[in-house]
């Protein structure tokens, strides 16, 4: 009854229509693109990042607009489309451009985009937790990914503002992302790994993201850093975001084989959880080379960064080709 009470009450525009199409797993796009805006910035090129970010904020306020459509109109959708995964990518989107506003000094935008997304964030973790089941997909991995998003924009604010007390906050949601990583992990079904259409590559954007959100951390405890932590937090935070940037190499090695091995060439928006973690495993990749002071992991990062624009690239026009539509069922927990 309450289901046929919000379809009568649906607005019928074309707008509407398009809204309601929007598939909620469409927030990896908008990680995606603020991740190469990111990346370009991090490559000198300001107005290829600036591009990006535009798209990344245009992307995301008609994500926020289907978002605010289906809870006025269509509940029950709503509610079954927020226990799922999937939704979590609205709050690591809203964290990645908040990073990138934090990186451009504005903080003043970024700090409103951190407090929605931790407003979005504990409700949503605790309905995709609740509802999981025992075998698990690659999107399951978000439940680390959306975590390790906020750690990564509250360091990052921390760092522009040099506002102490949100290191804390950060370093408590590394540790959080890193307990719901070690979880979803002995759930996750490997067999994903051959049949999946995308969101397998989560399982790689989940470490490529905590090492990055370590990264963040270690230049905040670094003794000339704005926090001045203590010596020895800096050394131990090095030393397990090498570890953390090596663990995601090396899932990005073995999911490259499995492209290879598996092809899978039909577009699927679960595609844009591909693209996301070749664009953080970049960055991370990057930003270990300052943080570490590591020549030949700028390198590397800046090759890497160059595939996932190029598969950003492809994955676009797929996209548009497709009209944005999911070429199989909507990815489930």
């Amino acid at each position: 009854m309450a289901e046929a009470h919000d379809r009568r009450s649906l607005p019928h525009g074309r707008w509407a229509r398009f809204l309601r199409a929007v598939p909620a797993a469409s927030g990896a796009a908008v990680m995606a693109t603020g991740a190469l805006s990111i990346g370009c910035g991090l490559l000198g090129a300001g107005l290829s990042s600036g591009v990006f970010l535009v798209l990344g904020c245009l992307i995301w306020a008609v994500l926020a607009a289907a978002f605010c459509l289906r809870l006025r109109y269509e509940g029950e959708r709503w509610r079954r489309e927020t226990a799922t995964p999937p939704a979590l990518t609205s709050v690591a989107a809203t964290a990645v451009l908040g990073t990138r506003f934090a990186l451009l000094g504005w903080t003043g935008a970024a700090v409103p985009l951190l407090c929605l997304a931790v407003v979005a964030w504990l409700p949503l973790l605790t309905r995709v937790l609740r509802h999981r089941g025992r075998k698990v997909p690659g999107a399951a991995y978000l439940v680390c990914v959306s975590t390790q998003a906020l750690a990564v924009l509250t360091a990052s604010v921390a760092l522009d503002s040099g506002t102490r007390w949100l290191a804390w906050p950060s370093a408590g949601l590394v540790v959080l992302g890193l307990a719901l990583y070690g979880v979803t992990l002995e759930r996750f079904d490997v067999g994903e790994l051959r049949r999946g259409k995308g969101d397998h590559w989560v399982a790689c954007s989940a470490l490529a993201i905590t090492a990055l959100a370590v990264s963040r951390l270690a230049d905040a405890a670094a003794p000339a850093g704005p926090l001045r932590w203590a010596t020895g937090a800096h050394d131990a935070l090095r030393l397990a975001g090498i570890v953390l940037l090596g663990l995601a190499l090396a899932a990005y090695a073995v999911l490259v084989c499995c492209e290879i091995r598996w092809p899978r060439p039909r577009y699927d928006v679960r595609r844009w959880s591909t693209v996301n973690p070749m664009a953080m495993t970049a960055l991370a990749t990057i930003a270990w080379s300052v943080t570490a002071d590591v020549g030949w992991l700028r390198t590397l990062g800046d090759v890497l960064l160059w595939v996932a624009l190029l598969a950003w690239a492809v994955t676009g026009v797929a996209a548009v080709r497709e009209g944005g539509r999911p070429a199989g069922p909507p990815p489930v927990n």
